[in-house]
């Protein structure tokens, strides 16, 4: 398999997942701007969405959109724990997780780097953010993990978009739960290696 991914990026969630299961793939990656992959390849061709992330099987099929990336990858190690199984209200719940990470989370924090965001347009994204971070502080009271006291790939997804408030300098420290959060995930070996993988940390 591999992983179309660009440092960072919310493709930086399947990977993590990758490696949390234990599942090789092979890293490629994306010149976003330009939709050049590392070795010249045009990104259209593989992706027609034309952004990361991009999971090629060993069939040739491409599967797109990082929730469902995260999903499938999970679904090959079901002993890993990182996703429940079908038909149980975990299963449920982490969905619910990971659509809440993609809609309210990364489409919110990810409309930041729009370079042509007005100041007047950047504050009222950032109240926005703000109210969905006050949601989330409550969903992590008391819970390890956003679904519990185990890691799932829904918390891979968070991660890797709530580390977007490093770069938009939007401190965490009026929300102790989320705060907190990030650190416990952030030290969990396989996420360094994969924000080490990503030339993120040395």
């Amino acid at each position: 398999m591999k992983l179309y991914y660009s440092p960072g990026a919310c493709s930086m969630a399947p990977h993590i997942v990758a490696r949390e299961a234990g599942i090789a793939v092979d890293l490629v990656r994306v010149d976003i701007p330009n939709k050049k992959t590392e070795d010249g390849a045009d990104f259209w061709k593989i992706n027609a969405k034309g952004y990361v992330p991009a999971l090629q099987l060993d069939d040739g099929t491409v599967l797109t959109e990082v929730g469902v990336i995260c999903q499938y990858l999970a679904d090959q190690k079901p002993e890993s724990g990182l996703v429940p199984g079908f038909g149980t209200m975990e299963r449920y719940e982490q969905m619910s997780a990971l659509n809440f990470a993609a809609t309210e989370i990364h489409k919110q924090i990810g409309a930041l780097f729009n370079p042509k965001m007005t100041p007047e347009m950047k504050e009222v994204q950032l109240g926005t953010i703000e109210r969905r971070f006050n949601v989330l502080e409550q969903l992590l009271q008391d819970k390890q993990y956003v679904t519990g006291s185990g890691f799932t790939a829904a918390d891979a997804y968070l991660f890797t978009v709530l580390n977007w408030a490093n770069v938009h300098k939007i401190d965490l420290g009026k929300w102790p739960n989320m705060k907190a959060y990030m650190a416990r995930v952030g030290d969990r070996p396989k996420v360094r290696e994969t924000l080490k993988a990503e030339g993120l940390i040395k």
